[in-house]
């Protein structure tokens, strides 16, 4: 299910004793404030407040989930760009552990969160639908939107292909992710040139075997996204179409159920939402470190790799931004072109499957 990678943090400053520096704090403040009454007789009121008020907030510090004992365990999607960026960013002192994994798409996080071995996924639209067809809605709740470009998301053809449009994929075998984008952008460039989904013959691939499946000559044409579609340039195959325009840049994180009735868990749900935020942030100031992590990881130049950054930062900001009706009503969108083709074979209960949990912390993160 994707390579894992547990990275172990201990707290730097112990919770329990940063509590007693409270209560120490609070208990000075009484003794001093008891001092000034004697010269004023409204100093013994003010300081009794005073007091009070550090009290409550040692008793709520006291109260607070021990995150040293929660581990999260989060999804990526090809390759372990968080966890490596995190490390960079100097993000990674969590007070909790995370088990990071690698899944080849955003439909396997999903499948993971539903059976219960992985509390925080990053999607694009397409997975959440049809994981919320499943037994109770999937086991997740899209918890916050992260906008983004749509650079590499494309129909390609390989090299020498006598294919010059998509028109031309008529009757042929067309491979493709399914539940994912890819699935999506591929109905929508058919009809765009006139073709329905039964007019070819779709293959469903993983990412790694759509692309040998395209270089072998298998199938006529491949719809994928990331590093499939960089490697797929790399050894001669050309874009047919690309998805850019398609697709809305909406790329949705789900936490699971158990995860959110988890108090502690969703205290560290909400400290690593602060850090994705600062990581991005982080990218933007030190764009030409993170191409070169990001060439290492997908085996692509690194002047490609600064290039397609420099271009997906002018074409949409990578940003996490709290749930939004828009946000919802472009999903729906999705899910009813799905439906309306039969690919959805049930109807989605779109609103349902989206929490505010963390609206009011996600409109505080600041914008790029």
């Amino acid at each position: 299910m994707g390579q894992q990678a547990e990275k172990k943090v201990l707290m730097k400053t112990p919770f329990h004793l940063a509590a007693v520096v409270i209560v120490i704090a609070a208990l000075l403040t009484g003794c001093a404030g008891g001092a000034n009454g004697g010269a004023d007789g409204n100093g013994s009121k003010a300081a009794g407040a005073s007091g009070s008020k550090e009290q409550a907030a040692a008793a709520k510090a006291n109260d607070a989930p021990d995150l040293s004992k929660v581990t999260l365990r989060i999804g990526q999607t090809g390759w372990p760009n968080w966890e490596l960026g995190f490390k960079e960013a100097k993000l990674d002192d969590t007070p909790y552990k995370i088990e990071f994994s690698v899944f080849q798409g955003g439909n396997n996080q999903l499948l993971a969160i539903a059976a219960n071995q992985l509390d925080l996924a990053a999607t694009s639209e397409i997975p959440p639908l049809f994981a919320a067809l499943a037994a109770n809605q999937g086991n997740f709740k899209v918890i916050a939107v992260q906008r983004g470009n749509t650079l590499n998301q494309e129909l390609v053809i390989p090299a020498g292909s006598e294919v010059k449009s998509v028109s031309d994929l008529k009757g042929k075998k067309v491979a493709y992710v399914a539940n994912t984008t890819a699935h999506y952008f591929l109905i929508k460039m058919l009809e765009e040139n006139g073709l329905t989904w039964q007019d070819i013959e779709p293959v469903q691939l993983p990412t790694s075997e759509g692309l040998s499946a395209l270089l072998s000559g298998s199938v006529a044409a491949l719809a994928s996204y990331g590093n499939s579609i960089i490697s797929a340039r790399q050894k001669g195959a050309t874009e047919l179409a690309s998805a850019k325009d398609i697709l809305s840049g909406n790329f949705l994180i789900e936490a699971s159920n158990d995860a959110l009735a988890d108090e502690a868990k969703k205290a560290a749900i909400a400290d690593f939402l602060q850090r994705l935020s600062s990581f991005h942030n982080w990218t933007r100031k030190n764009q030409e470190r993170w191409a070169e992590i990001v060439s290492e990881q997908t085996h692509q130049p690194y002047e490609e790799a600064l290039g397609t950054l420099k271009e997906g930062e002018k074409q949409r900001s990578v940003e996490l931004v709290p749930i939004s009706q828009e946000a919802i009503a472009s999903l729906k969108d999705v899910a009813d072109v799905l439906r309306k083709v039969g690919v959805l074979t049930e109807d989605v209960d779109v609103p349902s499957i989206w929490s505010e949990v963390f609206a009011e912390q996600l409109k505080n993160l600041k914008s790029p």
